[in-house]
């Protein structure tokens, strides 16, 4: 396969000659990624305080085996971005089906959170794990985080894996929460 350059002309105009929207707006962006469904996770750490902080996260994958690394998107309006920086470890909370409300809880701005949920410390950090809304926890340590416009990408080395009783994921696009299947 070979890679070809377009010309500056040709990338700036469409099949019918007229310039492409440069600018999309962010419903638009909300719309097109809402098609694109994803597992829910819950994406925790300790503050400077002891204090657990924790944000709902659909920005997440995997980035390689070796070693064991995967990456999430943290709003950089967050207090859990933060903590995680300074902290330099989080745990990625992957939701089952019954960790709805774990995900509409942490989804939304507010003080007291971990009051309303089971959770536990786990690994060399502390960090929070959702014991009864997840059906696995990695322990990450942050290796890198990047800019990524109004979220910060940050890179997890996994060091700890903990996989619960529940193995179907809660899942989330179209705006909407959904099952996986029973199989």
């Amino acid at each position: 396969m070979s890679w070809s350059r377009r010309s500056r002309e040709d990338a700036d105009t469409s099949a019918e000659g007229a310039r492409p929207e440069r600018v999309v707006d962010t419903g638009t962006f909300r719309e097109l990624m809402s098609g694109f469904p994803s597992g829910v996770a819950v994406v925790t750490t300790v503050d400077d305080d002891g204090a657990p902080r924790g944000m709902t996260c659909t920005s997440l994958c995997s980035v390689g085996l070796r070693p064991p690394s995967l990456l999430v998107c943290l709003d950089d309006r967050s207090g859990t971005l933060s903590a995680v920086v300074s902290r330099a470890a989080f745990a990625v909370n992957l939701l089952h089906t019954r960790g709805r409300r774990a995900a509409d809880l942490f989804g939304a701005p507010g003080p007291g959170r971990f009051a309303d949920v089971d959770w536990e410390p786990v690994g060399p950090h502390g960090l929070p794990r959702l014991v009864s809304d997840a059906h696995a926890t990695a322990a990450c340590r942050v290796v890198r985080t990047m800019p990524g416009g109004d979220h910060t990408v940050v890179l997890g080395a996994v060091e700890q894996v903990i996989a619960a009783r529940e193995p179907r994921p809660l899942l989330y696009g179209r705006r909407r929460y959904a099952q996986w299947p029973a199989s």
